[in-house]
């Protein structure tokens, strides 16, 4: 017994003595490193400590210009004054609330505008802030409890709160502020919608030299405020109403309120755009986004912890978009734009349904589009007065069954799949078919026997439905017989032909949103809409189309891709001179007719004969024989399907032409839907003025020996030189 109890004894300071040892190890372990901490560590932790945070910010340049043919502004920037707020990563809302109300004090911020901005969240939102007893008090202890029994995360509790509180801010409470109360809400919204540390901006448009100046004054004690100079896109040929020369296709530029485009916000914030950056939003402003944007200037915030900036380094200088140089030819495009307004006002007379007219013009040889004209009358859904717009656009976003102007391609798909033969004749008479109407010619009696020439320039449509018959299968007419042709070979056969010229398929032009027409892939139901095909009353074209199509007769056969961009430059401080040459615009040849010179040659004969024939149906039309026009008149009927109400079946007058034939620089294309009889000549007045138009201002230049822009770049002679290389 005495044994096991000193036994006991002696273990006890044994185990004393392990427990203070491990102690000590632990001890001098932790006050080892403690030491390194301090010692070693030390300087670098405390760097850490104070470390300063470098927050890169991107801000905006002004955006490229847009100039004409003959370097004349289209589109610039013009230089606003404006008041901007950098929203820090510690400002409290009740702080912002104060710069705000300070602001209000400075500036006029009342605008019809400013209040329309405000919503109803907003509202809510300024209402909370400035009551808050009065929405702690919207919700009782019964709501409180309901929303614990949920056991919500506090995030999801707050936030359920807190739109139960606005949900029960009545009308009357919402409708309290005051006028200087609204104004401090109008920028005040516009002060949280910022992204940190990214200037926004409260006001520019209508900024005084008053106003900038006061606020200059006070910057020290309006935090995150400052004054700077901006910018808004500037349509120089705009009119009182806004309007002028191709302002649908040049498009437009989203606001700093608008900010990045919704539809494409996602792929814009990954190229490294701020959600309130301006970019284009359509055509070729939207085109060419990545040009005229220019590289923003690059700002290093350096901000402490708690995202107080506490210096401002500009990191890389921004450098303004670069600018672009088109190919149309703006005094061209407003003498146009004045032709057919002119023309359309006087035809519109007794005339319901004609509210538009659409021309294209293109450079044969380079596809460079010298203009796009269009315009509309439409009338105003709250004044009810009718007024003219720019319709463009109308160009490559609206179709028409476009008539006899198609004949060339049906002559020329004619000779391509052996249906007929250059200098074939072919009997002109009222054709008769099995349980169908009779098809025939303008000439109702007929024309007899008649070469393809001929038919061309008599715009037969007899020669050109026998043409379509061979194609088909059918070789022979036979009066009261069957129509027995492959429609559906047949028509795939013409389909593929006219896509050759750019017929009932995408030009290529350099804006979004082109349209092919409608017609494409269909099989008619019956044989007899083939024929309508073969004289352009089935499928429907663009008038881009159009002016593609007769570029590439007139051109010796390449289908040229149409373009609005002719040069990209780099911008310069001189307003007086563009920037050297980024990239030159030259010639795309999209395909080559897979037809014969030989043929092409023979159709742009019967082209010249059309004008310059005293048989030709633009012969009495076309006056200004002297420039060597070719071209061909068309008139299509086709159901009505404007805006006003009804479906009749109405006539579209159109034209597509070019000149000089023997040395083409300028082909054209008029479209004049609707019109309730086939008589009217609109069509062949307005092509008639163009060419005018276009011959005179060359003519005037070379007298003021200023030649013409349009002889710089490559044709298409020499881009196909360059390819055989």
């Amino acid at each position: 017994m005495n044994t096991v109890k000193k036994k006991k004894k002696e273990n006890t300071p044994l185990r004393i003595n392990i427990l203070f040892f491990i102690v000590f190890i632990l001890f001098s372990t932790l006050i080892l490193r403690l030491g390194m901490l301090q010692i070693v560590f030390g300087e670098s932790y405390q760097r850490e400590i104070d470390q300063k945070e470098i927050v890169p910010i991107n801000s905006s340049v002004p955006r490229g210009k847009i100039y004409d043919k003959n370097w004349k502004l289209v589109v610039g920037n013009q230089p606003l004054k404006a008041i901007t707020y950098t929203r820090s990563g510690s400002v409290t809302q009740d702080e912002m609330l104060d710069i705000a109300a300070k602001l209000a004090d400075l500036i006029n911020k009342e605008s019809e505008d400013d209040f329309k901005a405000i919503t109803k969240r907003d509202r809510q939102d300024f209402w909370i802030i400035k009551h808050p007893k009065l929405a702690t008090a919207k919700i009782t202890n019964e709501d409180k409890d309901r929303l614990r029994k949920k056991e919500l995360e506090k995030k999801e509790y707050d936030r359920e709160i807190y739109d139960l509180t606005r949900e029960r801010i009545t009308e009357e409470e919402l409708n309290s502020f005051s006028q200087q109360e609204l104004e401090v809400l109008a920028i005040f919204r516009e002060m949280s919608s910022g992204t940190a540390l990214t200037p926004h901006i409260i006001k520019n448009k209508d900024v005084t030299d008053e106003e900038y100046a006061v606020v200059s004054e006070q910057l020290d004690s309006l935090p995150g405020v400052d004054t700077t100079t901006d910018w808004e896109r500037d349509f120089v040929f705009k009119n009182a109403d806004g309007n002028g020369p191709l302002s649908s296709v040049l498009g437009k530029v989203t606001s700093a309120k608008e900010g990045l485009p919704k539809d494409s916000l996602d792929y814009l914030l990954a190229k490294g755009y701020s959600r309130n950056d301006r970019v284009g939003k359509s055509y070729i402003e939207q085109q060419y986004d990545d040009v005229l944007q220019g590289q923003k200037e690059t700002v290093k915030n350096i901000t402490d912890k708690s995202g107080n900036v506490l210096e401002t380094q500009i990191f890389q200088e921004g450098q303004s978009g670069n600018d672009i140089v088109l190919s149309v030819d703006i005094e061209l495009q407003q003498k146009i734009d004045e032709i057919i307004q002119d023309k359309l006002g006087k035809s519109r007379v007794g005339q319901p349904y004609i509210d538009r007219t659409l021309v294209s013009v293109m450079n044969p040889k380079t596809g460079e589009m010298l203009a796009m004209s269009g315009k509309q009358f439409v009338e105003d859904n709250e004044t009810k007065k009718t007024e003219v717009r720019d319709f463009a656009l109308g160009n490559m976003t609206t179709s028409y069954s476009m008539g006899s102007v198609v004949k060339a391609a049906t002559l020329l798909t004619g000779y391509q799949t052996g249906a007929i033969a250059p200098w074939q004749s072919l009997y002109d008479q009222p054709l008769q078919f099995k349980n169908t109407q009779v098809k025939k010619s303008w000439n109702t009696v007929g024309f007899g026997s008649i070469n393809d020439l001929y038919a061309l320039k008599r715009s037969s449509n007899v020669y050109m439905f026998l043409t379509a018959m061979k194609l088909g299968g059918q070789q022979t007419y036979v009066p009261m017989g069957p129509l027995s042709i492959d429609k559906v070979a047949a028509i795939t056969t013409f389909r593929k032909n006219f896509a050759q010229f750019g017929l009932g398929i995408r030009t290529g032009i350099d804006l979004p949103g082109e349209q092919t027409g409608y017609g494409g892939g269909q099989i008619p139901a019956d044989a007899g809409k083939v024929l309508d095909y073969a004289i352009g009353q089935y499928d429907t074209y663009t008038p881009l189309q159009l002016v593609q199509y007769i570029s590439t007769i007139a051109n010796g056969g390449y289908r040229i891709q149409p373009h609005l961009v002719k040069e990209i430059r780099k911008p310069t401080n001189n307003s007086d001179e563009l920037g050297p040459i980024l990239q030159e615009i030259n010639p795309t040849i999209l395909n080559k007719l897979d037809m014969k010179d030989s043929w092409i040659n023979h159709v742009q004969e019967g082209l010249r004969l059309v004008i310059n024939d005293p048989q030709g149906t633009g012969y009495g039309g076309i006056k200004n024989k002297q420039y060597k026009i070719a071209g061909k008149t068309g008139t299509a009927q086709a159901l009505y399907d404007g805006p006003l109400p009804g479906h009749p079946m109405l006539w579209n007058v159109t034209f597509v032409g070019y000149a000089p034939y023997d040395n083409p620089e300028i082909a054209i294309s008029v479209v004049v839907p609707w019109s309730t009889t086939d008589q009217t000549h609109t069509n062949l007045e307005i092509a008639d003025e163009i060419f005018k138009a276009y011959f005179d201002l060359k003519q005037a230049r070379l007298n003021q020996g200023l030649g013409t822009s349009s002889q710089n770049g490559e044709s298409v002679n020499e881009a196909v030189e360059n390819d055989a290389q």
